[in-house]
């Protein structure tokens, strides 16, 4: 089954906005947000606790799949759905982060970018037709064209340099394509500038893409810059494909990128930070770990459906992160994935009913002065 994208209700106060992701492995209602699942594996969760979670797809990085276990594996067992046991939709990144962030150990070229494996010290070449095959191999349902990903705070000349090897590779990932039902997204990069941004768009969306990713944010630029590029970048792309807000964030930067228009989301945060003790809740971030939780009967969020808080007292689970047992972080990633999970479920039946812009704002009334300053604590 090809991919299709059918765009659907609007918010009438705000660019926020419905959707469907047809897939041959199931639908998807967008806005989503997507589970990274970096090794083939959600850090602590089963396929069964995702499925049990509503998880509508999950992420897959074909940087450390392509080291361990490498295509070989994913050709003979049949790709990653079969691997791991998920029967819902699977979306791989190219590598291209992950090139970014080796920079004492990696070279890039025109062809693409050879590294040093983190593994066994390996010699590899990751260029545009080889992120292909690779997840082709893998037979993610929505794969990701290469990118040059570097610090958006970087001068125009480099980064205009970056933008347009962007575009080559974009269309050596377009030209390398072999299975027509694999959808591939192409990613906006220019940095904070906004002229850079628009020329991006203009190139990117004059090819047949199925989707367009925003990236290159969150790797040095401000708050502030990261939401102007968001706005500027979601309001140029076309109304009928899908929009999706690469590695962001937190629960206020999801509610203010879905104003502007965004329908797709992929982040470690709620599992990064669940094994660090850190909660989301309906009134912002709880550090389980704090000494105000040692005697609390309470749960983590009185207002959360999730099996963790309908079960375990915040004292448990601080004693188990002090303990470094790993069914704290287990049951903080249960309730972290089910918090992202219900709101979206939220941000979707309020744009049905017309009224995301109001839930917008209560929500970021509620949480988002004590995320932020919960996050520089």
């Amino acid at each position: 089954m090809p991919f299709r994208f059918t765009p659907g209700a609007r918010d009438p106060h705000s660019r926020a906005r419905r959707g469907t992701l047809e897939t041959a492995r199931g639908p998807v209602e967008t806005p989503v947000f997507m589970a990274v699942g970096t090794r083939a594996t959600v850090t602590g969760m089963t396929p069964e606790d995702l499925l049990t979670l509503d998880a509508p797809i999950i992420l897959g990085n074909t940087y450390h799949l392509l080291l361990r276990p490498g295509p070989e594996l994913f050709r003979q067992i049949g790709g990653i759905h079969a691997f791991m046991r998920w029967p819902r939709p699977v979306l791989t990144d190219s590598g291209g982060y992950q090139i970014f962030s080796l920079s004492a150990d990696r070279t890039v070229t025109e062809e693409g970018a050879r590294f040093k494996s983190y593994i066994d010290g390996r010699v590899h070449m990751l260029s545009p037709e080889r992120s292909i095959e690779m997840q082709t191999a893998i037979g993610s349902d929505i794969m990701m064209v290469l990118d040059e990903c570097i610090d958006s705070t970087a001068d125009e000349a480099t980064m205009r340099a970056a933008m347009e090897r962007t575009h080559r590779w974009a269309l050596r990932s377009l030209a390398a394509r072999t299975n027509p039902e694999q959808a591939l997204f192409a990613i906006v990069q220019g940095g904070v500038v906004p002229s850079l941004r628009q020329e991006s768009v203009d190139f990117l969306s004059a090819h047949p893409f199925d989707g367009f990713a925003i990236g290159g944010l969150a790797v040095g630029d401000t708050r502030a810059q990261r939401e102007e590029m968001t706005a500027l970048a979601a309001d140029l792309l076309p109304v009928d494909r899908p929009r999706y807000l690469m590695g962001v964030g937190t629960p206020p930067d999801l509610l203010r990128a879905m104003a502007w228009g965004v329908d797709m989301f992929d982040c470690v945060i709620p599992t990064t930070l669940a094994w660090q003790g850190t909660a989301f809740t309906s009134t912002g971030r709880v550090r389980v770990t704090r000494a105000v939780n040692r005697l609390s009967m309470a749960p983590l969020d009185a207002a959360c459906a999730c099996s963790t808080c309908g079960n375990f007292s915040r004292a448990y689970l601080h004693h188990l992160m002090k303990c470094g047992e790993p069914l704290g972080p287990r049951l903080l990633t249960v309730h972290n994935l089910h918090h992202y999970l219900q709101l979206m479920r939220e941000a979707r039946a309020a744009i049905d009913a017309g009224h995301y812009a109001a839930f917008a704002r209560e929500q970021l009334a509620r949480i988002d002065r004590h995320e932020h300053a919960e996050a520089q604590a």
